[in-house]
């Protein structure tokens, strides 16, 4: 490694894992297997369900090549990082878009482009086959150090009866065809029903991924991008007039417009809850939420894209990817590169698509009969299939956890109302051009 980890300072905080967390959880062979390939991932039950399903695939093609899973802790990034910090990397591990860059810089994972250099045909078959700014996500001092192997962007669900009930038109199902800050607030106004106390039965909005990357959301979506440039960015754009807006527009929704609930009533109910039992006419989630409303007995729900601020201006959703990794480390490398292919591959990302857990990230797949049958409940289908092509990449820096510390103390307090989105270009916007400074 070019940068040790600091063993100790890991270590503090392997007690929060639990032994449970660190059991190993095998799959084709047995865990006192030495020789197997180990692969180390996060997920919920139906999502592990999907990821063995690749494994088996795998193994029917690559009977030579064991593997074995290693199910992540609730923090994956401290988890793998305890693993290497003992001399135990995985030989494949999943990579995440906002953290792989720290681990990459210590010289944990492997450059692929190593790799790709000798499997000509692979590199040709998937470069082809691959959409840019989702491979790109995961390129950083020019090396490559894994590839994408789902997209994990956001959008909408919305209520389609409760739509129709309120007789408001439909939100738009293709990121070409764009609707306005404007259009979206009329139109969480009009789902938005209070009953004779004034208190709310069913809301306009509802939001179930992270407020404050929600927020800058918005912001990219008022036509400005998050950073400058994206890999290893010199600056963030918190002292740009236009992000700012599109974040005051989103705390607006619940502090001022009252469409969508505030910090101390998100906290108190499950905003999924209220989509899946019809009072909430919009939610903002990911692909990762499908699975919940597909569930959902009689719940008639589509899909739709973001607003945008600027007229004409294409909406966008986030670069939410996860990738595979290759540990630099790893006596497997050869088995765990024909696993990373295999899996990131057209075969695997076939198997991933019609699993409908998750949306695949190569074109082919994504085109594929299989992910379509397996997302028959919903009408826009480009939403999820044309999403990875429409997605704006989020910053990719080491420093990251430090500039989240940063967005959480700061953020915060914009989206309860109690401070102006203008707030965050001095305070915030100096304090990371410090941290991406001392870097």
């Amino acid at each position: 490694m070019n940068k040790h980890f600091d063993r100790r300072t890991l270590l503090r905080g392997a007690g929060a894992l639990g032994a449970a967390s660190l059991a190993l959880s095998p799959t084709a062979c047995s865990s006192d297997d030495d020789d197997a390939l180990t692969f180390f991932f996060a997920a919920n039950p139906d999502e592990a369900d999907a990821r063995l399903r690749v494994v088996e695939a795998f193994q029917r093609t690559h009977p030579d090549i064991k593997v074995r899973t290693l199910l992540s802790g609730p923090d994956a990034l401290q988890h793998v990082s305890i693993y290497c910090a003992g001399g135990k990397c995985p030989d494949v591990m999943m990579a995440w878009d906002f953290t792989y860059s720290g681990l990459a810089d210590r010289g944990v994972l492997l450059d692929l482009n190593t790799m790709l250099a000798r499997d000509t045909s692979f590199t040709t078959k998937l470069r082809s086959d691959s959409i840019a700014s989702l491979y790109e996500t995961f390129s950083f001092d020019g090396a490559q150090y894994a590839f994408p192997e789902q997209w994990s962007g956001t959008f909408l669900y919305y209520n389609k009866q409760l739509f129709a009930d309120a007789g408001v038109h439909p939100p738009p199902g293709r990121w070409d065809e764009p609707w306005s800050f404007g259009e979206f607030l009329d139109t969480a106004r009009a789902l938005t029903k209070r009953d004779s106390d004034g208190r709310v039965s069913q809301w306009g909005f509802v939001d179930s991924w992270s407020p404050y990357y929600s927020a800058m959301l918005f912001g990219m979506n008022n036509g400005v991008p998050w950073s400058t440039p994206r890999l290893n960015p010199t600056h963030l754009n918190f002292d740009n007039e236009a992000f700012i807006e599109g974040i005051q527009f989103y705390a607006d929704l619940a502090s001022k417009h009252e469409v969508a609930p505030n910090a101390s009533e998100s906290q108190s109910m499950s905003t999924m809850g209220l989509f899946s039992s019809g009072r909430a006419a919009m939610v903002l989630g990911g692909h990762w939420r499908y699975q919940t409303v597909v569930r959902t007995k009689g719940l008639d729900f589509d899909v739709a894209v973001l607003p945008t601020g600027p007229k004409g201006h294409v909406a966008h959703s986030n670069i939410g990817t996860t990738g595979l990794a290759i540990a630099a480390s790893s006596p497997r490398k050869q088995q765990a590169w024909e696993f990373v292919k295999f899996a990131t591959g057209p075969v695997g990302q076939t198997v991933i698509g019609d699993s409908g857990l998750f949306v695949p990230v190569l074109r082919s797949a994504l085109e594929s009969t299989g992910f379509a049958e397996a997302h028959n409940r919903i009408s826009n289908l480009g939403v999820l299939t044309a999403g990875p092509a429409h997605s704006e990449g989020l910053p990719i820096t080491p420093e990251w956890p430090k500039i989240a510390a940063l967005l959480d103390r700061n953020v915060g307090p914009v989206l309860r109302g109690a401070r102006p989105a203008t707030s965050l270009s001095d305070g915030l916007s100096q304090a990371i051009e410090q941290v991406l400074r001392a870097a």
